[in-house]
């Protein structure tokens, strides 16, 4: 095993996820946690007598779950040749159109201090702080500081888990999840309906509406629309 996987494997292993948020994420909307990311100082083995922590703060924003079949995945940038790989593998074994959700994720880090303190005081005082003002999407996760952004996908990861049954439960109950007769899921003639909404009005880009097409192949369906929007009035 590589140095680095091994490092990576003991910085997962060795997160701990003190304070989960107290709602799964949003089936149909944005949800935004703030995190308390709490980790021992890199150099406390160097130096004798440290009881410091390390607070880093800030917000992780789950976007809208959105519904997606391997053929759309297969279609994204950004992706190794081994991911692909593997879309191809799940297509070969389920089809092409077999609906699963997608979670996508912004992090946006806000502070970072030291305080004097040892590690379970500042945990006890942050979980009093956060009943204090009632924040229920208000998470404290223990992590490596020199992998703390290890730390904080770890701890994606695990929310994500935790949502996805309700997720999907929600959508099926409406429908979003049934595959037309063009191998498209409900969901996603829904997102693009809003998107053509949201061009009109000027609050998205054509380029988004435009690249969500072409990720579905649809775009030759659409084309006489999408070109309708740049005609003068």
């Amino acid at each position: 095993m590589d140095l680095n996987d091994e490092r990576i494997r003991e910085a997962v292993e060795h997160t701990e996820i003190l304070r989960p948020p107290k709602q799964s994420l949003a089936t149909f909307g944005t949800t935004n946690i703030y995190y308390y990311l709490i980790t021992e100082p890199v150099y406390k083995d160097l130096v004798d007598n440290v009881s410091e922590t390390v607070i880093r703060e800030g917000r992780v924003i789950a976007q809208k779950p959105k519904v997606v079949t391997p053929y759309y995945l297969s279609r994204l940038e950004g992706f190794s040749s081994e991911a692909r790989r593997y879309f191809e593998m799940l297509t070969s074994k389920h089809g092409p159109n077999v609906a699963g959700l997608f979670y996508s994720y912004r992090n946006e880090p806000k502070e970072l201090n030291i305080v004097s303190d040892g590690l379970p005081a500042v945990v006890d005082r942050l979980n009093a702080e956060i009943d204090k003002r009632g924040e229920p999407l208000t998470s404290i996760i223990k992590g490596e500081d020199e992998l703390w952004d290890v730390s904080l996908m770890r701890f994606i990861y695990e929310i994500t888990g935790s949502s996805v049954q309700n997720n999907i439960r929600q959508m099926g109950a409406r429908g979003l999840l049934n595959i037309d007769s063009g191998g498209i899921p409900v969901d996603a003639r829904v997102k693009i309906e809003e998107l053509f909404r949201m061009t009109r009005t000027g609050e998205c880009e054509p380029r988004e509406l435009k690249d969500e097409l072409d990720h579905w192949g649809l775009f030759e369906d659409y084309e006489d629309r999408f070109l309708a929007l740049f005609k003068k009035r």
